[in-house]
């Protein structure tokens, strides 16, 4: 990999102080993704500024409507959290499947959100729970974040803190996995809420994540999978490499739709 200047930081402000002074930094959580970036060369930053020491990321926390999660909280605590798993169940189910024991270990809510890859599952349950993402600076509506792959509404310095998820009142995630990087090829959140349904989708999309307005009438109407019956995802605009054709993902969005609703039950 390329030289660098490491940072340690033990706060937002030291951190955000970091940010200012270098030339082209790069913010390391669990560095599931930057450091095979670097690895390969294929970044070259001139600073990684090392979030993990501060304290006042990590941790969850229970609110009025739902659950905070803190941005350096790994996806194992996520997993194992007794306040998720009693106010969203399929957030905690969903922690628990991403990659092997090594990466949920490692790997951290806030650089999972914050890449924004195509294939990542928490950018399915931010969009389908209309989570709320926490900065330093603002707070941002799940809707209005994810703007493109790899690609969100965060401005140049700008870091991540929590994530807010408000409790629905159903909610499952179901995904059909990579058999070697447990990425999801397809994977389907659906949630019921007060305000109507939300289905998001995570894998299939080029511009990453996405929701389905046609699904989500359908459900609004009738919150059974046979509601669903009838209703095709075009393939224009969906992934298609060696692991599955973008007719074999449109297909499994709909056969991951189904078994979310049917889990919700």
């Amino acid at each position: 990999m390329y030289d660098f200047n490491y940072v340690r930081v033990s706060s937002l402000k030291d951190a955000a102080e970091q940010l200012k002074k270098a030339q082209d930094a790069s913010l390391l959580a669990g560095g599931m993704t930057l450091i095979p970036t670097l690895k390969l060369r294929l970044a070259q930053p001139s600073d990684v500024i090392d979030l993990s020491g501060i304290k006042e990321l990590r941790g969850i926390k229970t609110s009025g409507t739902g659950v905070v999660i803190g941005a350096m909280t790994p996806h194992a605590e996520v997993a194992i959290s007794a306040d998720v798993q009693k106010a969203i169940p399929a957030l905690a189910r969903l922690a628990g499947r991403i990659g092997d024991p090594q990466v949920r270990h490692r790997g951290t809510i806030g650089g999972s959100v914050a890449n924004n890859d195509p294939a990542a599952d928490y950018p399915a349950a931010c969009l389908a729970l209309n989570a709320i993402i926490e900065t330093d600076r603002r707070k941002i509506a799940a809707d209005d974040f994810f703007a493109g792959l790899f690609e969100t509404a965060l401005e140049k310095g700008e870091i991540v803190t929590a994530i807010n998820f408000p409790a629905p009142e159903l909610a499952a995630y179901m995904k059909f996995p990579n058999p070697a990087s447990r990425y999801a090829l397809v994977g389907v959140f659906v949630a019921k809420t007060k305000a109507g349904v939300r289905v998001a989708v995570t894998g299939a999309g080029q511009g990453g994540v996405f929701r389905l307005p046609d699904m989500e009438k359908a459900l609004d109407a009738s919150f059974t999978p046979a509601a669903l019956a009838g209703i095709t995802v075009a393939e224009d605009g969906l992934n298609s490499d060696i692991h599955a054709s973008a007719e074999y993902r449109a297909h499994l969005i709909g056969v991951m739709a189904k078994r979310a609703v049917q889990a919700c039950g």
